[in-house]
């Protein structure tokens, strides 16, 4: 299993946000969209690192 790079926030527009500012600095995905953590009312976003191949065609 890879890595799993996990953001929780208050919103669901913040943890969109985040997530994507920490895709952003380290080469990451969004595995789907943020998801609300049922009792909680708070949101989960995840990342995992690209598929080499896709690596490759964003340095291109």
């Amino acid at each position: 299993m890879a890595t799993t790079f996990t953001v929780l926030a208050d919103t669901e527009s913040e943890a969109a946000a985040d997530l994507q500012r920490i895709c952003r600095a380290l080469d990451l995905e969004p595995i789907g969209r943020p998801s609300v953590i049922l009792g909680r009312g708070r949101w989960l976003a995840r990342a995992e690192a690209r598929p080499v191949g896709r690596q490759e065609q964003q340095r291109a």
